[in-house]
């Protein structure tokens, strides 16, 4: 099977690849190394499949199909995995043109993509977000979502809407994956478990904002990986399908208690500057996950404890090796 990848060498991305390539995939991987954060991360973040015959990097923006198109050359498509996007809440309120943008105009350029090399699958990377903080917990994917409280939550919701448009439209199998605060190895630098972790380890204060009481559905992104194989293989059974699901690992914990639970791994206290609320944070996220279990044979089987503790694994190796 080949399978495109959008925002591959990204975080989440980037794990998806290792594993379709390692199950015999053919992977084709798109992404145009935008500077949100430093693009050597996430070149790095490729290593691995640098050089195997069955993935290949093409340097190419979502936002601009043709060129996407131009670059993949001849040939069919049987997946699209559309991972990319213009990541954050926070960033979102400052320049919500940039999210619009690539999460809508991407999602179009992609759709698009996948409908011209004749996929049968299209999975969309949506997120939590899309809930705010009028639906009940756990979130379920029947709840209403028509009061997001931040334009990137907006810009993913309008991103499941395309899908459907698409499904409608064109017959194209459309799975939307919210994701529920993914974290791990390889994890985004500027995302809370990497950057608490830099900050502690280095002896610095961490920001915290608001009292401490916010509550996370954190998912490790090995689980999040086999929920994306899961969806695969669903949208392939499923022609013409629109779904939604969420990923996440069906439980919440304070942003206090995550703080403690860094603190605990690294050996140290944390010291904490207390700030105000930001505007767009949702209260809570928590997932329940029994339509993906029952349709997607979706299972987590990291709890935050372990993830944690491989996540500080790897961030000691990273910096050991960095030195």
């Amino acid at each position: 099977m080949r399978v495109l990848v959008t925002g591959g060498a990204g975080f989440i991305g980037s794990h998806v690849c290792q594993r379709l390539v390692e199950r015999g995939d053919e992977v084709v991987a798109v992404d145009n190394f935008d500077r949100f954060y430093d693009p050597a991360v996430k070149r790095g973040n490729l290593v691995a499949l640098e050089g195997h015959p069955r993935f290949r990097l093409l340097e190419a923006d979502v936002c601009d199909p043709d060129g996407v198109e131009a670059a993949l050359g001849e040939g069919g498509v049987d997946a699209v995995v559309h991972l990319a996007g213009r990541p954050g809440v926070r960033p979102s309120i400052h320049q919500p043109l940039d999210s619009v943008h690539v999460n809508v105009g991407g999602t179009v350029g992609m759709l698009e993509v996948a409908r011209r090399r004749g996929a049968r699958a299209f999975l969309l990377g949506s997120s939590s977000s899309v809930y705010g903080n009028a639906a009940p917990v756990p979130f379920r994917e029947s709840d209403p979502v028509a009061q997001p409280i931040s334009p990137y939550a907006a810009s993913k919701r309008a991103a499941e809407l395309l899908g459907h448009t698409y499904a409608h439209l064109h017959g194209l199998a459309v799975v939307c994956l919210r994701l529920f605060t993914v974290y791990g190895p390889r994890q985004r630098p500027d995302l809370a478990i990497h950057r608490f972790t830099r900050l502690m380890a280095a002896g610095d204060e961490i920001p915290l904002f608001g009292d401490g009481s916010t509550r996370r559905d954190y998912t490790y992104v090995d689980d999040v990986v086999q929920g994306v194989e899961g969806a695969i293989r669903y949208a392939l059974d499923h022609p013409g399908v629109f779904e939604i699901f969420n990923l996440g690992e069906s439980r919440t914990v304070t942003l206090t208690e995550l703080v403690a639970l860094l603190g605990h791994e690294l050996g140290v206290e944390p010291r904490i500057r207390r700030l105000p609320a930001q505007p767009g944070d949702v209260e809570r996220t928590f997932a329940d996950v029994s339509r993906a279990r029952a349709l997607l044979g979706y299972d987590p089987r990291t709890p935050l404890e372990d993830g944690v503790r491989r996540f500080v694994r790897w961030f000691r190796e990273r910096e050991g090796a960095a030195v």
